[in-house]
């Protein structure tokens, strides 16, 4: 499929999902003004099932495209250091959600952190207008080719090359802060950085993003979680072990049987949010057969040293298997108690306030922690 045909299924994908209506700049600025692929390089990587191949334009140009344009929910990969993905263009609806969060208007001096090849900076730059955004990028390679992107396209915006953590000290006060890999913690920095009524939105942790406005005394920042986006961590973060490594280093040794209506609730994205914030260590997926009893199967581990399944049976029960010194369906049987006990709070109740040395999220009114974290 061309590369035009490939935009305009994009384009109808994404009417279909529904534009933020109070953000009509976003839908100029994705499908006309700034495209997708002006921004992403001449090699793409996918996975085969069993490793990240590359794809380059020259040789593949249609599957370029497919992977540019694969779809509302589908980031491309972009770079691959030590075997795993290091830089992404992210998801078009990633992207759309997190810019209609962020709110940017014209005027506005916007700091980016994680610049990549450039597109969602460039997508700022159109907003905010020519030398209203800087962006800083870690990787000097991606740095230099987002720089070269911006000023072939002709949207003014600086890149700088250092530690994202650290903000853009010099060029402050921002109106607006976005990230564009996850924090567990944000850093005071960028709060410190920020104008007071400022607004910050960046993904936290694997799991959910967030939108801060800083208090009018710039001594703390608070606000509503947006969403489950998940975003590449940053560069340097451990992302442990995954569930394949650990299951097939570590042997099963206990197997039981549950009530099957715990593990259908792991499909409940209120409950996931609120087991990531209770039991930050514990990583959770969930996946269902298209079968007359749609079949149910969970997996578990905290990249460590442990992993659980659970599949659910025709029965009304689900078989639970584990390895490792951790019970992790039970720690997740007592974290779903607790979201329960209090009244099963939506994704849309919880929330986060940062100050100087200490981050916690809360549920309905910052007044009333869900969980907090020591010391940043």
């Amino acid at each position: 499929m061309p590369l035009e045909d490939r935009r305009r299924a994009l384009a109808q994908a994404l009417d279909a999902q529904g534009w933020p209506a109070d953000s009509p700049w976003l839908r100029e600025a994705v499908l006309q003004r700034v495209p997708r692929h002006h921004f992403a390089p001449d090699r793409l990587w996918e996975w085969d099932g069993h490793h990240h191949v590359p794809v380059d334009r020259t040789h593949a140009p249609g599957r370029w495209a497919s992977l540019v344009y694969a779809g509302p929910d589908e980031p491309a990969l972009t770079q691959i250091a030590d075997g795993l993905p290091s830089s992404s263009l992210s998801a078009p609806s990633i992207v759309i959600d997190m810019l209609d969060s962020l709110m940017p208007e014209p005027g506005h001096h916007v700091l980016e952190l994680g610049t990549g090849y450039g597109w969602n900076a460039a997508l700022l730059a159109h907003r905010a207008g020519p030398g209203r955004v800087v962006s800083v990028e870690t990787d000097p390679d991606l740095a230099a080719a987002a720089r070269r992107r911006l000023t072939r396209y002709g949207l003014g915006a600086t890149v700088l090359t250092g530690d994202g953590g650290l903000g853009a000290p010099g060029h402050e006060p921002f109106d607006r802060v976005i990230a564009t890999y996850a924090v567990e913690e944000v850093p005071w920095a960028w709060i410190a950085q920020c104008a007071p009524g400022a607004r910050i939105v960046t993904p936290w942790g694997r799991l959910g993003h967030v939108a801060l406005t800083v208090a009018d005394d710039s001594r703390s920042a608070t606000g509503w979680i947006q969403g489950l986006a998940t975003f590449m961590p940053r560069r340097g973060t451990d992302q442990g072990r995954d569930f394949h490594d650990l299951c097939t280093a570590i042997a099963a040794t206990s197997t039981r049987t549950v009530p099957a209506a715990g593990v259908h609730a792991l499909r409940d994205a209120s409950l996931i949010f609120s087991l990531r914030v209770t039991h930050p260590n514990i990583r959770i997926a969930t996946t269902t057969t298209a079968t007359a009893d749609g079949q149910v199967t969970a997996q578990a581990h905290d990249g460590q040293s442990s992993w659980a399944t659970a599949t659910t049976r025709a029965d009304g029960y689900a078989c639970v298997e584990q390895g490792g010194p951790r019970p992790l369906m039970a720690e997740i049987s007592q974290g779903q108690q607790h979201w329960q006990d209090r009244g099963a709070p939506s994704l849309w109740d919880f929330g986060m306030t940062v100050a100087s040395g200490r981050q916690y999220v809360w549920c309905k009114s910052p007044q009333e922690p869900w969980s907090s974290s020591g010391p940043v």
